[in-house]
């Protein structure tokens, strides 16, 4: 709150008045500053759960997967396998959940009419976009300390996986934030859609091994394919499915960016109204 209204006051003093332009990068650069001390100190250790959080989840798949005595999984080292999905399906997650939260944990900013509901969504994915990429960093680091390859043999097809996905997520959460909004019973539904997205995501078993129809089914969701993207670019000779389209990733991701704009324009003052 104090970053923004030294924002919003610093703009008042001005004897020329500013352009659109001009207000809506101060506002947004206040809320990335808020945003991120927000994440960082708003608990104690809070950075910490940043990194806890995926290593949980791999360390947990590696165990399983060690007791099932799976050593590579579609022609890419097990422990490869399972992070590249994971933190391609967390960048997703991450930004869906903080991009759909961002107007119940903001109600109080839109007092200030300079900050609009869509402001405080595009900011946290912007923030976090830039935390999964260091996290990501971070982890693959650790991993080549261990042992396990993580140089990616395409970079730029990792790249397009990873920015696929977090315009979905984008996507995603403009939609559902709006939806959230309007009705508060939502966001339980949306919540409880995360968990079977993360097992029809190929996050714990190859889609590539499932037989049809079902693998026709699961290829349905967009956010599969970015999955599937990421591990190939890792590792050419990966037995991804046949059918990967990063069009169909791109084209959902670019629609539901349209339409939850548009939804967010619709209803603006609705929410502000919250």
């Amino acid at each position: 709150m104090l970053l923004i209204g030294t924002c919003m006051r610093m703009e008042n003093s001005l004897h020329h008045p500013r352009s659109s332009a001009s207000i809506t990068l101060s506002v947004w650069k206040a809320l990335f500053l808020r945003e991120a001390l927000s994440r960082f100190f708003s608990s104690r250790g809070a950075w910490f759960w940043l990194l806890i959080d995926p290593v949980f989840h791999v360390a947990y798949l590696m165990v399983v997967f060690t007791m099932m005595r799976v050593s590579n999984v579609g022609g890419i080292d097990i422990a490869t396998w399972i992070m590249i999905g994971l933190l391609a399906f967390f960048m997703f997650r991450v930004t869906a959940t903080q991009v759909t939260n961002s107007i119940s944990a903001n109600l109080a900013l839109f007092a200030y009419r300079q900050v609009k509901p869509v402001d405080t969504a595009l900011v946290r994915a912007a923030l976090e976009g830039v935390l999964m990429v260091a996290v990501t960093l971070i982890l693959l680091t650790g991993a080549a300390l261990f042992g396990h390859s993580v140089v990616p043999s395409d970079p730029l097809a990792v790249l397009e996986a990873f920015f696929g996905l977090w315009l979905a997520g984008i996507g995603f959460g403009l939609i559902a934030s709006v939806a959230n909004g309007l009705i508060r019973e939502l966001g339980k539904i949306i919540h409880l859609i995360m968990m079977p997205l993360y097992i029809i995501s190929g996050v714990m078993f190859p889609i590539s091994a499932v037989p049809e129809p079902y693998q026709s089914w699961l290829l349905l969701n967009p956010v599969a394919h970015g999955l599937e993207a990421a591990r190939l670019g890792f590792v050419p000779n990966y037995h991804s499915v046949p059918d990967l389209s990063m069009g169909f990733l791109y084209g959902f991701a670019l629609v539901s960016i349209f339409l939850g704009l548009a939804l967010h324009r619709r209803f603006a003052l609705r929410l502000i109204s919250l």
